[in-house]
Formats: structure tokens, sequence, C-alpha cells
């Protein structure tokens, strides 16, 4: 039966990297294996699990949040940030690239949407920077690298679904993330710095007669009214989750009513733009949703077939110390993102691995960030990195994929050196739980 259980693991492994349906292959083969091993009567557990995932309070968030971020991409606001932005920062070498990680970071602390932050910034950014003779290298590589900050910096749909998956707090998931997040911003900025001084020719500053231009116009109103309006929306969602105001899923709904007022302020709002976003939101939530219960298929039966029991007792026979076994999860984290997506590893593999982090006593809180980090990293990975291929789908023709693969390398060894310190250095996640 343990065995039997494995062979499901990687059976659902191998039909997903053939392009089958993932929510239908692990509900229906967990279904077919259940069904001859354990009995159709086994399954009389499964409305039950159903109708719990269906009444869960805290993945409320979910759609939520997905509709404020899709509400925010209709709104303009990025734009604007980002005009202003790099105006503010033009007299530095990289001001427009430093413009971008910043401007990533709030939509990231606004939307938690990676796809949607990706495509968005590519659209308004990209072509910008070409034009004022950015190395294509280094504006891919900013674009892709700001973009994939939704997955850790909150409110994240990523943090929601694995403080689910992983029964611990989505507030304390998202309060450990706060730190990190900032930091990874910080050493973004400290990298393009570095490189404009070594590089000038490759991120030239704004020609000084178009900042004063633009200082002529009022520019501090424009500064003013920039950042003010997503920095409400943050401090509303952020805030009142970090000071126990309000639970993720509260706050999701505060955020999403904050993010179609802001559309509405800036006359952007309209029946065909709240079409689109309920539209998306609605295909999105969904994809979600049908993964997630037929991630609850496998889940039951691959516990009915014990063999959540049997992976606990293998990793003990061999002797791994917990901290190799969380390399060794880490790892196989990292080389499943070149393949499949975030929700599908977050719903497949974390359940399993899950126990056997309980049973070695180690924070899952702190699993959590680890995992969110990881999964971020991935998403930059060539060849198969998903930010990569968005980012490369709204590209101008005369940036080639080979561009944007050596310009997201740097950022990638970042994500990587602050993985790294965060295994080893727990305490820069943990330090402001309670």
């Amino acid at each position: 039966m343990e065995i039997l259980a494995l062979v499901l693991f990687i059976l659902i492994f191998v039909l997903i990297l053939f392009g089958y349906p993932v929510a239908f292959t692990l509900g229906g083969l967990s279904i077919i294996v259940g069904y001859f091993a354990l009995g159709p009567e086994y399954f009389n557990f499964l409305p039950s699990r159903i109708m719990g995932v269906m009444s869960n309070y805290v993945l409320l968030a979910v759609p939520l949040f997905i509709f404020m971020g899709l509400m925010l991409e209709k709104s303009g606001i990025a734009e604007k940030l980002l005009e202003t932005m790099s105006f503010l920062f033009g007299s530095l070498k990289g001001g427009l690239a430093i413009s971008v990680v910043i401007v990533g970071a709030l939509l990231a602390a606004s939307t938690g949407i990676v796809g949607a932050t990706v495509i968005t910034m590519g659209l308004i950014s990209l072509p910008t920077m070409l034009k004022r003779n950015y190395h294509k290298g280094i504006s891919t590589g900013t674009i892709a690298a700001s973009g994939t900050l939704g997955q850790i910096i909150p409110p994240s749909v990523v943090l929601v679904l694995l403080g689910s998956v992983l029964n611990v707090s989505v507030g304390d998931l998202f309060t450990a993330a706060l730190l990190p997040g900032l930091l990874l911003v910080l050493s973004y900025i400290i990298y393009i710095l570095i490189y404009g001084q070594i590089k000038p020719d490759h991120l030239p500053p704004i020609p000084k007669e178009e900042l004063v231009a633009f200082r002529k116009k009022g520019f501090v109103k424009d500064i003013f009214m920039a950042f003010l309006l997503p920095l409400l929306l943050i401090i509303a969602v952020l805030g009142s989750i970090l000071a126990g105001i309000a639970s993720p899923t509260e706050a999701a709904a505060v955020g999403a009513l904050g993010a179609t007022l802001l559309t509405l302020m800036r006359g952007k709002l309209n029946l065909t733009v709240l079409q689109k976003v309920m539209q998306g939101t609605t295909k999105l939530t969904s994809m979600v949703f049908i993964i997630l219960l037929g991630a609850t298929c496998f889940t039951l039966v691959f516990r009915g077939l014990g063999g959540d029991t049997y992976l606990v007792e293998l990793i003990k026979s061999s002797n791994l110390s917990p901290m190799t076994f969380l390399l060794l999860v880490m790892l196989i984290v990292f080389i499943a993102g070149f393949f499949i997506d975030f929700i599908e590893i977050i719903f497949i593999i974390v359940p399993v691995v899950a126990p056997i982090f309980k049973a070695y006593d180690m924070n899952l809180i702190w699993i959590g960030i680890l995992l969110a980090m990881n999964l971020q990293t991935s998403f930059l990975t060539p060849p198969f990195g998903f930010s990569l291929f968005y980012l490369k789908g709204v590209a101008p023709p005369e940036v080639s994929t080979k561009d944007i693969y050596k310009g997201v390398l740097p950022f990638l060894a970042i994500q990587i050196v602050f993985l790294i310190l965060i295994i080893f250095i727990p305490e820069i996640v943990l330090m402001f739980l309670k």
C-alpha cells in the first residue's frame, strides 16, 4: 500500500509533465487508484473534505486579492507611478531601472499576482527603457525580477495558499515575509547602482533638460499624488493585517473595494473594465480551486494508502538530519518549478512533505517563507521560468529570449543567495513574530 502511494505520486508528476490537465490528473488518477486499492466506501470521507475546502474562510482571500490585482492593473496607477519615479531618480545612472524595482515592489504589495505585474511592467517600462538606450539585458532582467516580488511581498496569493496547506496563520506568514521582501528589493537596487557605475553606458541618466522641464511642472504634487493612492491601499490592506485589526480575508475585501475606488477616481472604471476584471477573477479563481479539489482527492488517497506515515518513517530511518531534508526539499521544489506552476507545487509537493517537517519539529512559518522564496526563484530560472515567458510575450521584436535569459541571471543569483541566508539565519524571517 505504501509503495503504491509513492507510485501514485510519481505517476501524477509524469502525467503532468506530459501535458495532462493538473486538476483532473490529480483528482482522476487518485480516485481510480483509491477505488481499487481502498474500495468505494473510502470515498465517503471525500464530500466532507471538499466542503471543508470550500467553506475555508481563509481561502476567500484568494479571489479578493486576484480581483484587487486585476483592477489595479486597469487603473493606470502603475503607469503614473513609473513615469513619476523615473524623473525622481532620473539623475542617477540606472535611475529608471531603480524606478522599475520600486514600482514592482509597490505593485507586489498591492496585488500579489506575478503574471499581471510582469506583463504590466513589460508593456509600460520596457519600451521606455529601450528608447532611453538602456541595455536590453539589464532592462529585461530588472522587469522580470521586479515582477516576481509579488510571490514574497505580502499580500501574496502564494502565501495565502501556503498558509492553508501548512495549516498556519496567513497573517503570521505576511508578517514574516515583510523583511525578506524589503531586503530583496534593497539588494536589487544596490546591484543596479553598482552596475550603473561599472557600465554607465548601459544605464544612462535622463538628460538634465528633461528633468528641469519636469520639475517646473510642479513635480512635488505629481510625486505626492502618484505615491499617495497606492500607499493608502497598501496601508489599508497590509497595515490592518499587521496591526491585528483585520484578518487577511477581511483586508483582501478592503483591498478589492479600495482598488475599485482608485480606478473610479482615475476615471478608468467603466462597465467593460469591470466585466474584464470579473471574468479574469472568475477564471483564475476557478483554476486555483479546481486544482485544490483535485489535490484534496490526492491527499485523501495518499494518506489512506499510508504514504505520509511511510515517508516520515523512511526519512527518519535514513538518518537524514532536519537540515539535509530541508535542503533536499528545496532542491526538489526548485527543479519542479522549471516544469510546473507554483499552484501545482503547493498542492502536490507541500502536503506530502509537511508531515515530515512537523515530525522534525521545524517552524512551519519559516518553512512557508522558504518555499515562497524558492517558488519566486523558479519563476526566474531559465529556460522555463514563467516570468521570462510572460515578458517575452509582450517584449518588442528586437528583444530576444537570449537577452532576457542573460539579463535575469544576476537577479537569480541574488535570490539564491537570499534563500541560502534565510535557511541558515531563520531570524530574518522570525524576528517580528510574537
